[in-house]
């Protein structure tokens, strides 16, 4: 219809923009009105009053800045309606269109207030914004509530942002909402006894050097501390609850995160993605049997930034319950670290170690009552003791006969039967059968029929001390 209307007369013609979002889709449609040039003037809008697309509401602030720059480079001619540059991506219920759009209402808007909390596209901004030249600026005793993005140091070096109180945006999708403290390029920046609640990671550092992060409350939120390509920086003494990961550093390199406190977040309590030559040691991470409707009721907000999947998990004996987090530790691509002294309880996995991570000091640590304490995926043999100290194991039945503290036999967390498991979860009702006990028995007995995975030649028989959201509270 819409080739047929501009052959008669109607050059300037609406478009299928808004519902063309692959590669593929995009290459495809552009060839198409590459062909009608002659007679066809495509208008590209990505949204209007009665249409919003799934990609638009789902993703928010990111899909409307993305979107606008594809219209405005594929076609002379583009637009986007009112309410664009406000990111309003609230759909009508059964509908891909706003809820309470204009089809039905006069609908004033307030640009300057959201200019204001940094909710409009049209300028960056957030509750309180921090300009290069402001080095050496003082934020604190602050309550700031509802704005987008609530503090941003963009550049400012030496910046300190202390004892404040920033909630974000609730009642909204994760598309619809911001970074608590937000740091780019700041060198020397500290963001130091915060409470944090709300929206997207309480605080997001990318490129930056010689920050200091300490002492923070973080809940309800993707990430407590999201750290990229921020390198000799220091996460310490902070505490996040019921968010969906804890701490994630990424593609940064000589780090300290000590003292932290993951309790009860979903996902992972640590995470580690090309995190190399760092310090990560005295942090707990505590997980448990957490309500099911978590995972039900909130998307995976931890998939996106390169991170992998969530995993799939069986509900809890309870049946409205499942264990949380899935890992306490996850460690991608990730070398030369030392690892020490943490406490890693009540999760899926202790630690998932993969991806060519080499290079690590792993010892000290406490892994308790997990429900499976390691899950390496590779074939090579790794011993995490070092100079006769390894790590505890609370399933390791071992004995200590001359009272070292050192168990007299090395402990393996895994065996054949895990490898079958991981990639073949449905083998899980064979579990306990005859078959699978004669298979551990014989690995038992002869252990060089043990496959490639972790080993510990020290297991340690008592834990080190374990730190919890009180105690941390109290310093």
């Amino acid at each position: 219809m819409m080739h047929t209307l501009a052959k008669v007369g109607y050059h300037q013609s609406y478009t299928y923009f808004a519902w063309r979002h692959s590669p593929e889709e995009l290459r495809e449609y552009m060839e198409e009105l590459k062909a009608a040039a002659h007679y066809m003037r495509p208008s590209f809008w990505p949204t209007t009053h009665d249409i919003l697309t799934p990609f638009m509401s789902d993703g928010g602030w990111n899909a409307f800045r993305l979107r606008a720059i594809l219209a405005a480079t594929l076609s002379p001619i583009w637009g986007i309606y009112s309410g664009f540059e406000l990111v309003e991506h609230q759909p009508r219920p059964g509908a891909q269109e706003n809820i309470d759009n204009e089809k039905y209402e006069y609908k004033p808007r307030d640009y300057e207030g959201a200019l204001r909390s940094g909710r409009s596209l049209e300028q960056m901004d957030s509750g309180i914004f921090v300009e290069q030249s402001a080095h050496d600026t003082l934020i604190e005793h602050n309550r700031l509530e509802d704005n987008l993005f609530g503090v941003y140091l963009h550049g400012a070096a030496n910046a300190m942002v202390r004892h404040n109180s920033i909630i974000g945006r609730r009642g909204t999708q994760p598309g619809g909402v911001g970074n608590g403290v937000s740091v780019w390029n700041a060198p020397g920046a500290q963001v130091v006894d915060n409470d944090i609640r709300y929206g997207r990671d309480g605080v997001f550092v990318i490129t930056s050097r010689n920050n200091l992060f300490s002492r923070n409350r973080f809940s309800d939120l993707r990430f407590a501390v999201h750290d990229m390509y921020a390198n000799d920086s220091e996460i310490s003494d902070n505490i996040s609850t019921r968010n969906i990961i804890g701490y994630a550093m990424m593609f940064s390199k000589n780090l300290v995160v000590k003292g932290n406190v993951s309790d009860h977040d979903r996902d992972r309590g640590l995470l580690f993605n090309a995190t190399n030559g760092s310090q990560i040691s005295g942090n707990s991470v505590i997980g448990g049997l957490q309500p099911a409707e978590r995972w039900a009721t909130a998307e995976n907000r931890g998939s996106d930034e390169g991170m992998p999947q969530t995993e799939k998990s069986a509900v809890g004996a309870g049946s409205g319950v499942r264990p949380g987090p899935e890992k306490c530790v996850f460690i991608y691509n990730t070398n030369n670290n030392r690892i020490f002294d943490n406490w890693l309880e009540g999760c899926e996995i202790g630690v998932h170690f993969t991806a060519g991570s080499e290079g690590n000091d792993i010892r000290g640590n406490a892994f308790v009552g997990n429900a499976s304490q390691i899950k390496y995926v590779g074939s090579r043999h790794l011993d995490w003791s070092k100079n006769g100290r390894g790590n505890y194991w609370s399933d390791n039945p071992g004995f200590d006969l001359n009272g070292d503290g050192v168990a007299d036999a090395a402990y393996r967390p895994n065996d054949l039967i895990d490898r079958v498991l991981w990639t073949a979860p449905a083998a899980k009702v064979l579990i306990n059968s005859p078959a699978v006990q004669v298979i551990r028995w014989a690995q038992a007995q002869f252990p060089a029929i043990l496959p490639g995975g972790v080993v510990d030649s020290h297991p340690l028989m008592a834990p080190p001390a374990r730190r919890t959201a009180p105690e941390s509270q109290a310093r």
